[in-house]
């Protein structure tokens, strides 16, 4: 009896996480209300708040998943090159065709900062910066950029693939924002390490 109370709270767990993707996708962050999760969900109040603290500890769990399921695409993308710069070119890559899809818009790019702050949505980083330092290392043993400038470069370039994906999300033709923003990517990506250093 008890495995089935707590299998039964893992599904109404996981059913909320879908709706709550679903809805926030959709709606964002501040027009999806806890009735309409409630409603959609076909659970009670209670239920929400058994498993948590609020609508913000629901987003910030679709938010963290969401992240994770990009970044993984991101790996899987890098990972099947051979030279770090084209890694790099790869991953970028793959964030900004992701970046076109309007639920990731929505839950990864627009919303974060005012539904779980900018500490949290720093945090979130952690997911890529790890695979950009191993390129930019990679491409420091090359002798392409300074070693002593991989964790700073590694900062800048997360910084700037981010605002490129902010850029094509708040464009008003998302298409061709994304087709300028993958070739300023290039360029960058380009003039930081295209040729080894003599």
């Amino acid at each position: 009896m008890a495995d089935l109370r707590i299998e039964k709270g893992r599904a109404t767990r996981e059913r909320l996480i879908e709706v709550g993707r679903r809805l926030f996708g959709e709606r964002g962050y501040e027009a999806t209300s806890v009735e309409a999760l409630l409603e959609e969900a076909g659970v009670a109040k209670g239920a929400l708040y058994h498993h948590f603290a609020g609508k913000q500890q629901l987003f910030d769990v679709v938010l963290d998943r969401t992240v994770a399921e990009i970044a993984a695409r991101v790996v899987e993308a890098a990972r099947g090159q051979t030279d770090a710069l084209a890694s790099l070119r790869a991953g970028c890559g793959a964030w900004l065709e992701l970046a076109r899809d309007p639920e990731i818009q929505r839950i990864v790019i627009l919303d974060p900062a005012a539904a779980v702050g900018w500490e949290r949505g720093r945090e979130l980083d952690d997911h890529f910066l790890g695979g950009v330092r191993t390129s930019l290392r990679r491409l420091a043993d090359d002798g392409r950029v300074p070693l002593d400038h991989v964790d700073a470069l590694a900062h800048m370039l997360l910084a700037a693939v981010n605002e490129a994906a902010l850029l094509i999300a708040r464009a008003d033709d998302p298409e061709a924002s994304f087709v300028a923003a993958r070739g300023a990517v290039d360029t960058l990506l380009n003039r930081l390490a295209g040729e080894p250093r003599r």
